[in-house]
């Protein structure tokens, strides 16, 4: 059974930077779009990030532009999330996520069909 697997959340101060990685356990995402999603207490789930498989296609949520960059070096490598200048309101369970579908849903939530447990990144004041 093919499974994602999310590492790299933690406690930061506003400032700082994090990097979140997700790897595939038991296959391969080679021809999926993947994707970076969070959920905070109390809120809806919201797309961060995400990238064709490829490589050459990128969605950022507008609240993460210039601040966070998703990366894959191949279709095959593990898909990382670099967080910079994180502030308070970046605290949430980020979740990795793998979509079949062209690069025109990389930010609709309804378009990834595998999806990991969760990784908890919480921003202090």
């Amino acid at each position: 059974q093919v499974q994602l697997v999310e590492s790299g959340g933690g406690l930061v101060q506003a400032g700082g930077s994090l990097r979140l990685s997700c790897a595939a356990s038991g296959g391969t995402f080679s021809s999926y779009a993947m994707g970076w999603f969070r959920q905070a207490p109390g809120k809806e789930r919201e797309a961060v990030a995400a990238v064709s498989w490829s490589g050459g296609h990128t969605y950022y949520a507008d609240s993460v532009k210039g601040r966070f960059t998703i990366s894959r070096d191949s279709a095959k490598s593990p898909v990382y999330l670099q967080m910079n200048s994180l502030k308070p309101e970046d605290t949430a369970v980020y979740y990795c996520a793998a979509s079949p579908y062209g690069s025109s849903w990389l930010g609709n939530a309804e378009k990834y069909d595998y999806w990991g447990q969760g990784t908890q990144v919480t921003v202090s004041s």
